[in-house]
């Protein structure tokens, strides 16, 4: 294998070469082509939010309809995931994480140029489809970027930088705001998309791929099945008509049953059950769906409890649980060096333990709590979640087989969006049974889940949950 960055490096790593990841400095090329990616998809989730009454405002939209800026996005990328992974399994990652990088990029600008809602929403539903591109594979590719051993480190890069994503979108949208207007939000994707596709078509590592038919009737039964979940959502916290809901659940349950059987007769499925029949692979994703409800049913209901029962300001709201996702920067690439040590069970029941304390800590919050009293809170909260994050993803990714990290990669950001989806879900019940102590209950809620992410991430321990790798 060459010592540096060369055409050659590109190529399609095999047997025991391929644990050994990409040589330096292609290596670090590579990482940050994905870094950027991720950054690009992970910042347009969270910029929109803060943006939705500008934008509304200046096309004139209405505030309901307005929604749809976010709901196009999450929609297109909930949808596309799994079929997109799959996809990359068969043609190769780099070709999709580089053509979902392209679309992504002149979605932004057809995003920067929109001039009515509509133009906007389509805008936002390919820029959606484009994330979902290098949502579904980017873990894939740091498998193959870095060598085995130093695994955990890649994974922890990867949950590093979502979180400082995360962390830093609501600051850096009002910061662009204060000095230009919204468009502006989508036109700084074009440079950035732009020099990592430039970047990532001589860094990126090349699988090779598997030449069996893409299974289009999965696809399509894939996108009805999560369309017909997060319409049903959405609507059950909108206040729709209880027989709607019910009705959209109840498709979804019918199709998602003949679904998954087809799935059970493929060899290489879409939805990778066979991945699923992996016992350790099984517990990680439930882990992940488990921890993923938690953290949202925390960060939907925190802002109420901060400024409606509490009567704090937006800004103190926004300064307060700043160190949630401070201290994950910093106990992500920890736990990923520990990760490549340890086992991903005991370090994901530490964390998610220590995520527990936190939850039912802010649950029991006082009347009068002052700054130092909240901002701990926060702080076990982020360890807890940091800890746990990293090792929980390499488990996933080291224990599918190589040739199936695609499915393993996309099923890792589904079990995200499945456990947020559900999490923002059981908030909206919440509030609309108890809507005077609805904070309270949904915190007390979250720390549940997160002891049953904690239990369900102990039994990879047992030793019938051994992982393949």
């Amino acid at each position: 294998m060459h010592t540096s960055a060369s055409p050659d490096t590109s190529a399609p790593p095999a047997g025991a070469a391929a644990d050994a990841g990409l040589p330096l400095p292609q290596r670090y090329h590579a990482i940050v082509v994905v870094a950027l990616g991720v950054t690009l998809a992970v910042l347009d989730s969270a910029i929109a939010n803060v943006a939705l009454p500008t934008i509304a405002r200046h096309l004139r939209a209405s505030a309901a309809g307005s929604i749809w800026i976010v709901n196009a996005y999450q929609l297109s990328v909930t949808i596309s995931l799994l079929p997109l992974a799959s996809l990359g399994d068969r043609i190769g990652y780099r070709r999709v994480y580089l053509g979902g990088l392209a679309l992504f990029t002149l979605a932004s600008l057809g995003c920067a140029l929109s001039t009515s809602l509509p133009m906007l929403a389509l805008a936002r539903m390919i820029q959606g489809l484009g994330a979902a591109g290098v949502m579904s594979v980017n873990t894939a590719l740091v498998r193959m970027i870095y060598p085995r051993q130093h695994l955990g480190r890649g994974v922890a890069i990867n949950a590093m930088v979502v979180a400082i994503a995360s962390a830093l979108g609501p600051t850096i949208a009002s910061g662009v705001l204060s000095v230009a207007s919204w468009p502006w939000l989508f036109a700084v994707n074009v440079p950035i998309g732009v020099a990592a596709f430039a970047l990532g078509v001589r860094a990126l590592p090349v699988n090779p791929p598997h030449r069996a038919p893409y299974d289009y009737l999965s696809a399509v039964m894939n996108a009805l099945v999560f369309g017909l979940v997060i319409f049903a959502v959405d609507g059950l916290g909108h206040g729709e008509r209880r027989a709607l809901v019910a009705g959209e659940l109840i498709a979804a349950a019918v199709i998602g049953w003949f679904f998954v059987r087809r799935q059970l007769t493929q060899p290489a499925p879409l939805l990778p059950v066979d991945l699923l029949r992996i016992p350790v692979f099984a517990l990680s994703i439930g882990t992940s769906v488990c921890s993923f409800c938690a953290q949202m049913l925390a960060f939907v209901s925190l802002p109420f409890l901060l400024q409606e029962t509490l009567g704090l300001s937006q800004v103190q709201t926004g300064l307060l649980m700043t160190p949630w996702p401070l201290v994950i920067v910093g106990a992500a690439p920890l736990a990923g060096v520990l990760s490549d040590r340890y086992p991903a069970g005991m370090l994901g029941g530490i964390g998610l333990t220590l995520f527990a304390a936190g939850l039912l800590s802010l649950a029991t919050l006082g009347a009068n709590p002052t700054a130092f009293d909240i901002c701990w809170r926060m702080a076990l909260c982020g360890a807890g979640f940091g800890t746990f994050q990293s090792p929980n993803n390499r488990q996933m990714l080291s224990a599918a087989p190589r040739e199936r990290s695609g499915g393993a990669s996309g099923m890792l950001g589904t079990a995200r969006l499945t456990g947020q989806t559900l999490g923002a879900a059981f908030v909206a019940l919440i509030f609309g049974v108890a809507p005077q102590h609805g904070p309270t209950i949904a915190l007390y809620l979250a720390a549940a889940f997160a002891i049953v992410a904690a239990v369900v991430s102990m039994m990879r321990l047992m030793p019938g949950s051994v992982a393949r790798a």
